[in-house]
């Protein structure tokens, strides 16, 4: 195998796993701290604008290398 696909397999998997976890880390923040169903809403909204950021950066780097 390619040590480039290794790597790329490598980040993708390990980022959506870091992701999932830090998914975890925020519903187990926001049951402790008694968030609420709002205060979770907006917890999640946060990170999931992190995570769509790291996804738009992503396709934007492709389709630049592609185009």
């Amino acid at each position: 195998m390619d040590p480039a696909v290794f790597e790329e397999w490598m980040m993708i998997s390990l980022v959506s796993l870091l992701i999932g976890f830090m998914g975890f880390i925020v519903w187990d923040l926001a049951k402790q701290s008694k968030a609420g169903r709002f205060g979770t809403l907006i917890l999640f909204v946060v990170l999931g604008l992190g995570v769509m950021a790291f996804v738009i950066k992503s396709v934007a780097v492709a389709v630049i290398e592609g185009g």
